[in-house]
């Protein structure tokens, strides 16, 4: 739920609520909090895809089977539970049909920030131009909780991105208005600036500007974002391509959210073949990273020597930047040049905290290189023995990492680690 905004903002929303709607607040669920458009939720309960497989739906229900199913289909969103809203989507929901407090499947899954359930209801036919009962889109609804990720998938799906609520807020006032100037929000407002929100526009019922907001609350990063977009100049679309490929690798977030503004594709490629992505993932740097993941760039795009975003991880092992590729799905199966997954590498340069995050995704521990050596042999010929290639052994062992394979001459990671010597790794293998 999120944090008791200060007492003016409430006071405006509030009187503003009540005007709105005939002196009377919509109705709303026990949680809700008066002054946000989007509405609370119980916490999430399940967030896993379902391996069940759903059956075709086979007549059409009747008008009381219909409210039935979307009252339940709106409960199940509530919880984030993705079994059971496949189910019931499987048996007739609708994912546009609204309940009382206006709310829907789809409207609740802006709200929320459940990503997975967004993408459900959007492959289902989910309307990005319906509106809650403050007249406001799931883009305004997920600008003022800060869910930065549900913004940019809801701009790759064409939602108006300067469409004003009954409160006189678009997306942009409402992420400054109402955010707390965190990262989360930082994001989301470079993901609407990207995306070509009007940073001049004023609010309806004010007339205070963007700008003006952010300046008044303290929240300088975002102001500075504002300025920058204010002075910024209007790049030919090959420019602003450079610009993008410039400001992934050097970090600087705003910069590229300017450039994808002026017309930047997400793949636009420098002369190794690399993308923005790809750039910003060699450097770890974070927030472009974020911000080219929430508009949609590719994880899976290779350069000139068979690289990606994603097997790029397993070089740097950073388990943040994992993190922000992980929900795109990434492609686990592809190799690099010398025919290895992330896994590999990530294992020889002892990157532990990644090798124990990679092996609870579906990535092949056993996998072969064209070396021949596998996770497990790399962590044994090409590391020291130290106490960090001891933990990854144990981690890929745990994982179901086979000690009974052998490099291309017929030497074991057992064997390997005897011959250099390295007494406890080889103790641990013993012991597998």
């Amino acid at each position: 739920m999120r944090p008791i905004r200060q007492f003016a903002v409430l006071a405006t929303v509030v009187l503003a609520i009540t005007a709105c709607n005939g002196g009377a607040p919509a109705a709303s669920r026990p949680s809700e909090q008066p002054t946000s458009p989007a509405t609370s939720a119980s916490p999430a309960a399940t967030s896993g895809p379902s391996t069940e497989p759903t059956k075709k739906r086979s007549a059409k229900p009747d008008a009381r089977e219909q409210a039935r199913l979307n009252e339940q289909l709106i409960k199940a969103a509530w919880d984030n539970d993705l079994r059971r809203a496949r189910t019931l989507i499987a048996q007739g929901a609708d994912v546009n049909a609204k309940d009382t407090t206006v709310q829907s499947a789809y409207l609740i899954s802006t709200s929320e920030g459940y990503l997975e359930l967004l993408d459900l209801t959007l492959k289902h036919g989910a309307d990005v131009d319906s509106k809650d009962s403050f007249n406001g889109t799931g883009l305004i609804r997920a600008a003022d909780r800060g869910h930065a990720d549900i913004a940019g998938r809801l701009v790759q799906a064409d939602i108006k991105i300067n469409h004003s609520n009954n409160l006189g807020w678009t997306a942009l006032h409402e992420a400054i208005i109402l955010g707390d100037g965190s990262r989360r929000y930082v994001d989301t407002v470079r993901v609407l600036v990207a995306a070509g929100a009007d940073v001049r526009v004023p609010s309806q019922r004010d007339q205070i500007t963007p700008l003006q907001h952010p300046t008044s609350k303290g929240h300088n990063e975002i102001a500075r974002v504002l300025r920058t977009v204010l002075e910024a100049d209007k790049p030919s679309k090959r420019q602003a391509e450079r610009r993008l490929l410039a400001a992934a690798e050097s970090g600087d977030a705003t910069a590229a959210a300017l450039a994808i503004r002026a017309g930047a594709s997400l793949e636009s490629r420098d002369d190794r073949g690399r993308t923005p992505l790809l750039l910003a993932v060699t450097e770890d740097h974070l927030p472009v990273a974020r911000l080219l993941v929430y508009l949609g760039a590719d994880p899976d795009a290779l350069d000139g020597q068979h690289d990606t975003p994603w097997l790029v991880t397993g070089v740097t092992g950073s388990v943040d930047m994992a993190g922000v590729l992980l929900p795109t799905q990434p492609d686990l199966t592809i190799r690099n040049r010398f025919g290895g997954t992330s896994l590999i590498p990530a294992s020889e340069r002892g990157h532990v905290d990644y090798v124990r995050r990679v092996v609870r995704t579906d990535i092949d521990v056993n996998h072969v290189n064209k070396l021949g050596w596998t996770a497990l042999l790399e962590a044994v010929i090409l590391g020291d023995g130290s106490k960090r290639y001891q933990q990854i052994v144990m981690i890929l062992l745990d994982a179901g990492a086979d000690a009974s394979i052998a490099d291309r001459q017929g030497v074991t990671a057992l064997q390997h680690a005897e011959r250099r010597g390295h007494r406890e790794v080889a103790r641990i293998l013993r012991n597998a």
